[in-house]
């Protein structure tokens, strides 16, 4: 009797946990594209984009960083929508769907422990902004208490998964556009620091295009992978009937509002104020209530970065360790470890590491869609569906795993000068299409022998993707 109720208990856990190691039932895959969609704007509503247009604009012009944005939003947007798609056809996040896709069970658990570790100091540079703001106003309270209380608040609203997110972001988004607004309005009646409009603000000795806006795209590629990356986490539970509405949605949407009207908005406010810091500008607007602001936006932006870290974790450790302790365990470790990164300072040596993640992120979003589209659907190459299973997969798939050694690591030497200012400043870009070039040739040399072991006859035709 015993057993069974375990058994029982297990059962309830894994569907508790969101599925982190298997993909979404049919069944299951019942949220609307506005609920999903809505989810995702937890990460498009940081203030961090804020600040990125903010130092851009008063770095290296306005029209620079606005040119900058509108190459996030069409680059992050259309691997947005593939890899929405990918998810919600196959009911997989990107850690199941890069087992599947030309890494093998090993080669994923690698991916997953650098996008964890990804979220985890995503969410520990957030929770510093917020820690910042807070101590700005309240000098008394030691910065160690602020950082362990707004670091332990994100691992309760992560407990129940995806639905009770949805709840948090549907609450909490009204909220936000109040003060979004506010700000808004209070920076319109505060006199503009710079006399022009603001899109023609440009520092001396600056002009439109060349060097600096390859720095502007530069700076951008080090969250552009992000975005498109974090919608599989949810487009997985999208409803089948929604897929044709929900893909652009989920895939376009947060990124408009990230880069085009967050970003957008830093811009004005950095020229305006003349001030590249929004922990600085939105207090100095909104007073007590900035430092609310600051606080809602934070929250938002950590629960999703917890949630994605601790699928992350999950797929690592169960994939090299067989150690699987369910979802709620690793929300914990990924709080935690985000509380341990803030204590220690190290978000203040974050550059070098961004410039990485940057890199790395985009070359494995640009081989996910390079391995759909042009290995799976159009070459034939490999099942046409994507295999979760470790007991049917290869430990290690050269398509993926070579392409990602190979693009990532070149894509890291030309970020760090060596080949020339041009491919410095395009790393990313440069890294991701020769990813993408490697995946194909790769594929059509090993003839997809290395996809899967075992083919599984049960998977439903709805899921397959080729």
């Amino acid at each position: 009797m015993r057993s069974v109720q375990h058994t029982d208990h297990k059962v309830e856990e894994n569907k508790s946990d969101d599925y982190s190691l298997d993909r979404v039932p049919r069944s299951k895959r019942n949220m609307g594209w506005l609920s999903i969609t809505n989810i995702t704007f937890g990460i498009a509503t940081a203030i961090f984009y804020f600040q990125m247009g903010s130092v851009m604009a008063l770095q290296f012009g306005a029209i620079n960083a606005i040119i900058s944005a509108i190459y996030a939003i069409i680059v992050a947007g259309i691997l947005g929508t593939f890899i929405a798609y990918l998810s919600a056809k196959s009911g997989m996040n990107v850690n199941l769907l890069s087992r599947g896709g030309g890494f093998g069970y090993i080669g994923a658990s690698l991916t997953s422990f650098i996008y964890a570790s990804n979220f985890i100091m995503y969410c520990a540079l957030e929770g510093m902004i917020l820690v910042a703001a807070v101590h700005a106003f309240f000098p008394s309270i030691p910065e160690w208490v602020l950082i362990v209380f707004f670091g332990s608040i994100v691992i309760p609203l992560n407990w129940f998964g995806i639905k009770q997110l949805d709840k948090l972001q549907k609450w909490s988004l009204p909220i936000f556009f109040v003060f979004l607004v506010a700000a808004i309005i209070m920076a319109a009646l505060t006199p503009s620091l710079y006399e022009g409009s603001f899109w023609t603000y440009m520092p001396e000795g600056v002009q439109v295009g060349g060097t600096a806006l390859l720095l502007c795209i530069g700076m951008q590629h080090g969250i552009m992978g992000l975005t498109p990356l974090l919608a599989s986490d949810y487009a997985r539970f999208l409803k089948p009937k929604d897929m044709k509405v929900g893909i652009w949605a989920i895939g376009f949407i947060p990124q408009i509002f990230c880069f085009g009207v967050m970003g957008g908005l830093g811009i004005w406010f950095g020229v305006r104020l003349g001030e590249p810091n929004p922990g600085v500008y939105i207090v100095m607007l909104l007073g007590i209530w900035g430092v609310l602001f600051t606080m809602i936006t934070q929250v938002r932006i950590n629960v999703t970065n917890i949630y994605s870290g601790s699928l992350s974790l999950s797929n690592f450790f169960e994939n090299i360790f067989n150690f699987k302790p369910g979802r709620r365990f690793w929300v914990v470790v990924t709080g935690v470890s985000a509380i341990v990164l803030m204590l220690a300072g190290i978000v203040n040596h974050l550059g070098t590491v961004m410039t990485f993640q940057g890199v790395f992120l985009m070359t494995w979003a640009t081989i996910l869609v390079a391995d759909a589209v042009i290995v799976k659907r159009l070459l034939k190459i490999g099942p046409g569906y994507y295999e979760p299973k470790q007991r049917n997969l290869y430990k290690w798939n050269p398509v993926g795993v070579v392409s990602l050694i190979v693009g990532s690591g070149l894509g890291t030497v030309a970020a760090l000068g060596y080949f020339g200012e041009f491919l410095q400043s395009t790393a990313a870009f440069f890294a991701a299409i020769l990813a993408a070039i490697l995946t194909v040739v790769i594929a059509v040399i090993t003839k997809g022998k290395y996809y899967v072991k075992v083919e599984d006859k049960s998977v439903e035709k709805e899921d397959m993707i080729a």
